[in-house]
């Protein structure tokens, strides 16, 4: 048998940088009680938020991730051929084909880089950090860039009333390269493809096309809740376990912003201690699906609520029914 020789890397990566932009428009919940019949004081103790932001007639995903991404390029210290892919993690980019990714790198000035879109909903980040620190790992990519970047506000169903105010607009990126010590534990990840209908997009894009209207967004949000609130408590807590760690050895905990609810819930099972920051960006931002956990990391380290070198726990949740979480080294 012929001997095929393998590709090797550094013993560790790290995430070397985080960016975020998010779009221009305000939108509080009173602007919405418009469209359903609610209240501001409903939908804040239902999820904790108070305004999202939405994109403007001269924003996009595009305009967005590309903000994002030249952030933690410039934030990495590193030149734009020293990144070898690129990753685009998002359910709104509304066209099968091409991706994203190449385009954005084509934007960015990184020449020749390997590019894909991942579609992993509010897990998708998480998805994206475990790809980038194999290839950074193996050899593949000196450096990786991912983007999580999401325009929900067009496909969100303004007169349903269980899902009109969650969502927002926004995106995250970070760099991710070779370290000497290990900045990103292993992850822990997996899908239930059972509960595919828990949350769903109403008809396909051909049909909304013969319709003459776009998709919209459905869940079933108790479903959602029970399953955010044992299920995912459990892997949060493995997560920990992977990485060979205890409540106690944590600084910040940064899970998917769905709803403040889930997030106590979390909190209550995993028994961390006071000390930890814990992100809350969902009062201000919404619910951004994959981009929700850099956007929260770049708020929490530009606030200077946390801090560059603290342990951090991540997990995400979402569509699918999808879920991804790890340890990481705040860059």
């Amino acid at each position: 048998m012929t001997e095929i020789k393998a590709s090797t890397g550094p013993k560790y990566a790290r995430i070397l940088s985080v960016g975020s932009a998010v779009p221009s428009k305000v939108i509080d919940n009173e602007h919405l009680l418009q469209y359903i019949e609610s209240s501001e004081e409903w939908i804040t103790q239902r999820t904790g938020i108070k305004e999202r932001r939405w994109i403007a007639e001269d924003e996009s995903i595009e305009t967005l991730s590309l903000a994002a991404a030249e952030q933690a390029i410039e934030r990495a210290g590193i030149s734009v051929d020293q990144i070898d892919a690129v990753i685009l993690s998002t359910i709104s980019h509304y066209h099968q084909t091409p991706a994203l990714a190449p385009q954005l790198a084509t934007k960015l000035g990184i020449p020749d880089a390997a590019a894909y879109d991942i579609s992993a909903a509010c897990a998708g980040f998480s998805y994206g950090v475990a790809q980038a620190e194999a290839l950074v790992r193996s050899g593949q990519a000196r450096h990786v860039l991912l983007i999580a970047g999401e325009t929900i506000s067009e496909i969100t169903d303004l007169t349903d009333r269980g899902t009109a105010f969650l969502f927002g607009d926004g995106a995250g990126a970070v760099v991710v390269g070779p370290s000497e010590t290990n900045g990103i534990g292993p992850v822990v990840w997996g899908s239930d493809g059972s509960q595919a209908g828990t949350i769903w997009q109403t008809t396909d894009w051909h049909t909304a096309v013969e319709q003459g209207t776009w998709p919209k967004l459905g869940m079933d949000g108790r479903a959602v809740f029970k399953w955010a609130t044992g299920f995912i408590a459990q892997a949060a807590k493995k997560c920990l376990d992977e990485a060979g760690l205890t409540p106690d050895d944590l600084d910040v905990f940064i899970p998917h912003q769905a709803n403040d609810r889930i997030t106590d819930t979390l909190l209550r099972y995993l028994k961390l201690p006071e000390k930890v920051v814990v992100a809350r960006t969902i009062r201000q931002f919404g619910n951004n699906s994959a981009a929700t956990i850099p956007m929260a990391m770049a708020e929490l380290l530009e606030s200077g609520q946390a801090k560059s070198g603290q342990t951090a726990l991540i997990i995400g949740f979402g569509a699918g029914l999808v879920y991804s979480g790890q340890v990481i080294t705040l860059p």
